[in-house]
């Protein structure tokens, strides 16, 4: 872990494109805006998108903004993400479920550094770090033709990888502690620690769901 954070704050000294590899829960929003924080980019904002999590339409809007009549609920211009995050950093997380037919827009805008808001004729720049992350293999999807080589390598150009909590057990009761001490706070409960017997079965868990199914857990005890 010491050597990510080192590599983390390599990777945010320069402005390329990052791509957080690991299995669901291990923090990769969290290693993003640590990369965020760490950069020149830190005052502008972080904007973080789902691409699993709307559908191919909207999230084109979403990511590219609009013109007023674009279609048939556009009552208004709106502002993409990419052009929000101006001077800061844009998230795209679940890289993998970006639509096949959205991502020769996506490769155009990381070229160029401009999008074009749907409906418009007109190109806009913009000014924002990319980082993405993913729970797939990318590198079996683009064989698969379900993602396109060209987007992997312009997104790829340093790739951060986050070990998944079973290979770090050394961190499963700092990590522990340090949630107890968080929902306690919260919950104003007097609870400062973990039993012998709770630490020795945190300590013999796989934890499939990885870090944050450890701090559902603990929530849930301390909440009980």
């Amino acid at each position: 872990m010491r050597d990510l954070y080192d590599m983390l704050d390599q990777v945010a000294r320069s402005d390329v494109t990052v791509m957080i590899g690991g299995e669901t829960g291990t923090g990769k929003e969290l290693a993003a805006r640590a990369i965020h924080k760490l950069s020149s980019r830190r005052s502008g904002a972080f904007v973080a998108v789902n691409c699993a999590a709307m559908p191919d339409a909207l999230l084109e809007t979403e990511l590219f903004g609009h013109v007023k009549g674009a279609f048939t609920d556009a009552r208004s211009s709106r502002v993409g993400l990419f052009v929000q995050a101006r001077g800061g950093t844009i998230f795209l997380d679940e890289i993998a479920d970006m639509p096949l037919a959205l991502q020769p827009k996506l490769l155009r805008a990381l070229q160029d550094r401009v999008v074009r808001p749907v409906g418009s004729d007109k190109e806009v720049p913009f000014d924002a770090r990319v980082i993405s992350a993913t729970n797939a293999d990318l590198e079996t999807a683009v064989a698969e033709k379900s993602f396109r080589s060209d987007l992997y390598f312009r997104l790829n150009v340093i790739q951060v990888d986050l070990p998944p909590l079973r290979a770090r057990s050394g961190d499963v009761l700092l990590l522990a502690q340090h949630f107890v001490d968080l929902a306690s706070a919260r919950a104003a409960k007097d609870i400062t620690g973990i039993s012998s017997q709770a630490a020795h079965r945190l300590l013999n868990y796989p934890w499939p769901g990885n870090v944050r199914e450890l701090r559902n857990v603990v929530e849930r005890a301390v909440a009980l």
